[in-house]
């Protein structure tokens, strides 16, 4: 089995393949960026008092810090169809690694503004990938194992992002450099992951303009904008999470590393859910009631959280389970909710694009909050509230229907 952009080889076309390219290193080089697309940046909220005490930066200025990567996610993500119609996916993924690898060195060196600079080439390098599988999945995989295979991928990007976040801190106390070498680490990975890449890397090297049919970004479609609200309200609540959740069990005198590790309990919970979820809904096409449930599984952590904090451990894990539950039925619906390929590359592009703008409020907000009230309950209290707005749009985003927007193949997907 072959990656053609968004649509499958013939099967005598994927027989004489099968040699060069088989469907399992296709699969190891999916999960190895899928690996990619978290760690770099959930290692950053363990670190954050550390960061704050060794640059100054305030807690408002700090959850710039959390909201950067959302903004960059959301200027990214239209752009992305362009260039993978332009240039190919598997090359664009492969390109992608590269920038990564920059960026992860380039925030890692001195100063405040090599911080901010690589945090923002690190997640445009990340919105890539964040837009391109979906529409490879939608592509290389049988309608009702969408769900099946998206959590095989979110499965390991939630694994080595709790990993990151559980290691930053250790990495930080015994690596000269401190927390800059211990985020800059993360290169291996993306080193690695690129390795990997290269025999679909170089399938389309030579390679023109994809043949694939262009989608416009529906930006009319009620559906599309239902979809990409509840994309944006799990994103918030889980950025929201990796950039505060150590200074909230903090505050309460956790000690630093605990905090990081609390943390890395909240992704493992997220990662069961994100493994359980495709298996008990395997066979459901409609996914209103999983994403109302799963919603109100994270309001309730959100509430435990802020009304009663020495129950943390419990907290997170309700959470975790209720946002990786999200994380898959959002990412899930970006490829069930279409018709074709290009319509789940459409879809991708405006759910991340607009998914993340609405993401980028909540690192931002909730740190100014906490610096003018001095606490976190207020913060945790409107992540309550929002969790509940999420599990409205559920109602309508789970919904089995498929958008209906026409064919407009003289268009890009970026247009």
């Amino acid at each position: 089995m072959r990656v053609r952009d968004t649509h499958v080889a013939p099967a005598d076309a994927q027989g004489a393949d099968a040699g060069r390219h088989p469907a399992t290193w296709l699969l190891v080089g999916i999960v190895l960026v899928a690996a990619n697309l978290r760690a770099a940046l959930t290692g950053v909220g363990p670190l954050l008092p550390d960061i704050e005490r060794s640059t100054g930066l305030s807690g408002t200025w700090s959850g710039v810090l959390g909201a950067l990567p959302l903004l960059t996610f959301a200027l990214t993500s239209p752009l992305v169809g362009r260039t993978a119609h332009r240039f190919g996916s598997p090359r664009v993924l492969g390109n992608s690694l590269l920038v990564l690898a920059a960026g992860l060195v380039l925030r890692s060196m001195p100063g405040v503004f090599f911080l901010f600079a690589g945090t923002v080439v690190i997640a445009a390098a990340i919105a890539y990938g964040n837009v391109l599988l979906p529409s490879v999945v939608k592509s290389t995989v049988p309608e009702h194992r969408i769900g099946q295979v998206t959590g095989i991928y979110v499965t390991a990007m939630g694994l080595v992002a709790a990993v990151s976040s559980g290691v930053s801190v250790p990495l930080a106390d015994h690596l000269p450099g401190g927390w800059r070498t211990a985020l800059g680490c993360w290169i291996i990975l993306a080193a690695v992951a690129l390795l990997a890449w290269i025999p679909q890397y170089r399938d389309r090297h030579d390679a023109g303009p994809t043949s694939m049919v262009r989608e416009r970004i529906p930006w009319r479609s009620g559906l599309a904008w239902q979809v990409s609200v509840f994309m944006g309200l799990q994103s918030l609540a889980f950025y929201s999470t990796i950039a505060w959740l150590p200074s909230v069990v903090h505050a309460e005198g956790v000690g630093e590393t605990a905090a990081g590790w609390q943390l890395f309990l909240f992704q493992i919970a997220g990662l069961v859910a994100g493994i359980v979820l495709p298996i008990l809904a395997s066979r459901w096409r409609d996914q209103r009631i999983p994403a109302v449930a799963a919603s109100m599984l994270s309001a309730l952590g959100f509430a435990i959280l802020a009304v009663a904090p020495g129950l943390a451990v419990m907290a997170s894990i309700l959470i975790g389970l209720g946002g990786g539950a999200c994380l898959v039925l959002a990412l899930s619906f970006q490829g069930q909710r279409a018709a074709t390929p290009a319509q789940a590359a459409a879809l991708a592009a405006i759910a991340q694009s607009v998914g993340y703008l609405v993401a980028a409020v909540g690192p931002l907000v909730l740190g100014a909050l906490h610096d003018r009230t001095g606490g976190w309950r207020l913060p945790l209290l409107l992540l309550v509230g929002l969790a509940i707005v999420q599990a409205a749009v559920g109602t309508r985003a789970g919904r089995d229907i498929h958008l209906k927007i026409p064919l407009a193949q003289s268009h890009s997907i970026g247009d």
